[in-house]
């Protein structure tokens, strides 16, 4: 595989790249939500709180590195990719030096997870110790979750239901219902933007043998999928509030559709490396839900 180190990119720039700072806002929407939670319900807790957020922003920029790392030595990562630059792929950064940073960010974010294991025990643990396996198991190991079609079921399950739970579970130590069902859309919109990522890259995923879900349901239906992740998103704040289990605030999140309705056009009508201004947008998008959420939960709690 040939590597090109004419890009004139500072070591700082490469690793800027590497960490992918566009991603980070999936890494704060779900504690944001969780804490907004904790504190309607009279649970916040400040430290905890802190702790989450630097575990959680950890653990995406460890996935990032991990991802950049073990696509490039399985060859996913080429010449031709359609995405942002790849820091392994293009020689800006040693793969070996790609695969001791994630492993220093996930060792972070290990260490600030036992003060979290200490305050919430048991479970707590359960959930870091699946939260570093998911991690790896993403795009590495013997069977790479992200390769098999199931990196968005993980994205899911992780980043959205065990974020927004794990987050209120370190500060109020119990679990409601209602915060499962304020982590669904949360997850939705964070598993959207790998929809968007694996949408673009279908045609040098399929060359590559990386059979995202993208790859396996092929472009149309992965704009349905993204467009039913959108509006699934948005109608649960009306269901919960139509179904009396929260009140009118919580619907403060539909003023972002008019931010939504923008990507949407371009996911129908682009593709290839035209997709990124809407992978970015789709993680803003995460993130402007998930504080109009946490403002609605704020301003009128009510309970489970």
């Amino acid at each position: 595989m040939k590597i090109n180190h004419s890009h004139g990119i500072s070591p700082f720039h490469a690793w800027v790249l590497a960490i992918r700072l566009r991603t980070l806002p999936a890494a704060v929407a779900p504690v944001l939500v969780g804490t907004a939670l904790a504190i309607a319900d009279g649970q916040f807790a400040v430290w905890p709180a802190i702790a989450a957020i630097n575990v959680s922003l950890l653990l995406q920029v460890s996935v990032n590195l991990a991802n950049d790392y073990f696509d490039f030595h399985s060859g996913i990562d080429t010449e031709d990719r359609r995405g942002p630059l790849r820091v392994s792929q293009s020689g800006l950064i040693a793969p070996a030096r790609v695969k001791k940073g994630f492993s220093v960010t996930l060792g972070a974010a290990a260490a600030v997870g036992l003060y979290l294991v200490s305050v919430g025990g048991w479970p707590v643990l359960v959930i870091g110790l699946l939260s570093i396996l998911a991690t790896l198991a993403y795009s590495g190991g013997p069977y790479p979750m992200a390769s098999h079609g199931l990196g968005e079921l993980l994205v899911f399950l992780f980043f959205g239901l065990a974020a927004v739970c794990g987050t209120y579970y370190v500060q109020a130590l119990n679990l409601t219902s209602r915060v499962i069902w304020m982590a669904v859309p949360v997850g939705l919109l964070i598993t959207a933007i790998l929809v968007v990522n694996n949408l673009r890259d279908i045609p040098t995923d399929r060359r590559a043998g990386k059979n995202t879900l993208a790859v396996i349901l092929k472009a149309r239906a992965t704009r349905i999928v993204y467009v039913s992740l959108l509006a699934s998103a948005y109608a649960i704040p009306v269901f919960l509030c139509l179904s009396s289990l929260n009140s009118g605030w919580i619907m403060l999140p539909l003023i972002s559709i008019p931010m939504a309705m923008p990507i949407i056009r371009v996911i129908y009508m682009s593709e290839g490396p035209a997709l990124n201004r809407a992978l970015a947008k789709t993680a803003n998008l995460s993130l402007v839900y998930s504080l109009l959420l946490s403002m609605g939960l704020i301003l009128q709690p009510c309970a489970p």
